[in-house]
């Protein structure tokens, strides 16, 4: 066989081989027509605290006026506008010299009242032993009586005058009605105070611990108490865990307690008024600044809550997409609450067990087929339920 015979064979072979290989079927990445893998959430049943939260404002737990209960001029302040102070505490000095004078003069009254005594009474116990042998009528014996006893009573009321004078003279140092922070003086020295009134001076507050007084609505108190009658919702005993977000949007380190609740609505504000107590020993509340309370009133004992990325919202309805029976996506309505730590709260339209999905929500389309693969959700719920 000839050379260009054995070169024909050769590139016969190999066009054959090549149309084999394009002939053969290529091979499916994937099945036709599966189902696509959806991310849900298997939905639970947990106990949820009903926590509100309302707008406050922080007050001092006691105010006391600092005033003036003597006329005089001012001498001296003996404090530091800020200063925390004791009860007692001097805070000003009111110039006492007229006060002294008036003590020295009610005592003078008194040493005079009380020699007029004597006399009265020296002279009621001759008259006492003349009386026996008639040497002085009975009407000079009544009227040594009635001298006595005159006597006797201008001592009391000088003894009076002279008590009042040292309470004055006492009242020259104002002092700190209460334990508090005396805030800035409203007087100077050399001010004439307490002559037509009683004049600040200043204020003394108390600001370890606090009141934060709060309201709420009437509708909500009705229908928490009406949740608690029929059972809805599980009451805390009277024991609420008050917590109080700061101006600034942090979280107070200490929790509050409930120490007033209003018997009756205000009829101005249709609300109930409410105090709640907290520690404040850095003074980090200052009295009158406006705070936010977290309040937990009750709590759930059948709540469901699912991821917020698994919610639909439009302006008609809230819905969710649940994996049925199936491995079909049916849209249910639901009722959604509040949000917990990025939890919905849904109070109709879902049971236990059912699988609510959680990623692509928008793209997904009821009917269609689709292979759930379930994720854990247990952990959310714990850190939202946790106190």
């Amino acid at each position: 066989m000839s050379r260009i015979s054995h070169s024909t064979l050769a590139l016969s072979a190999l066009l054959i081989l090549q149309l084999a290989a394009c002939s053969k079927p290529k091979e499916a990445a994937q099945p036709a027509g599966a189902a696509p893998v959806v991310e849900v959430v298997k939905v639970q049943v947990a106990d949820i605290p009903d926590e509100v939260e309302l707008p406050g404002r922080v007050e001092a737990y006691r105010i006391a006026e600092v005033r003036a209960r003597v006329s005089g001029i001012v001498a001296k302040r003996l404090y530091q506008e800020g200063q925390v102070v004791k009860a007692g505490t001097p805070l000003f000095q009111i110039n006492p010299e007229q006060l002294q004078a008036s003590k020295l003069e009610a005592e003078a009254e008194l040493a005079r009242t009380e020699a007029n005594l004597v006399n009265a009474n020296d002279k009621l116990q001759r008259y006492q032993a003349l009386i026996g042998d008639q040497s002085v009528s009975q009407r000079d014996y009544r009227a040594a009586q009635a001298e006595a006893q005159l006597a006797k009573a201008e001592v009391a009321s000088a003894q009076a005058k002279l008590n009042r004078a040292r309470l004055d003279l006492g009242y020259a140092n104002v002092t700190a009605p209460i334990d508090g922070v005396a805030r800035r003086a409203l007087v100077t020295e050399g001010a004439l105070v307490g002559k037509d009134e009683a004049t600040q001076l200043t204020t003394v507050e108390q600001v370890n611990p606090v009141y934060v007084n709060f309201s709420q609505s009437s509708s909500e108190v009705f229908t928490l108490r009406k949740a608690l009658r029929d059972g809805q919702l599980k009451g805390n005993d009277g024991d609420f865990k008050i917590k109080l977000v700061l101006p600034d949007g942090s979280m107070y380190a200490q929790a509050g307690k409930l120490s007033f609740s209003d018997v009756s609505v205000n009829q101005t504000t249709d609300s109930v008024v409410m105090r709640a107590i907290f520690e404040n020993p850095q003074q980090v509340l200052m009295p009158g600044a406006y705070v936010r309370i977290k309040i937990r009133q009750a709590t759930n004992p059948n709540a469901i809550l699912i991821p917020r990325d698994a919610l639909m919202r439009d302006q008609f309805s809230t819905r969710v997409w649940v994996v049925n029976a199936k491995n079909e996506l049916e849209s249910r309505e639901v009722q959604a609450g509040r949000v917990i730590d990025k939890q919905w709260v849904i109070e109709q339209g879902l049971q236990a067990g059912e699988q609510v999905v959680v990623t692509n929500v928008a793209a997904q389309t009821a009917g269609s087929k689709v292979t759930p693969k379930l994720i854990s959700a247990q952990d959310n719920i714990t850190k939202a339920v946790a106190p």
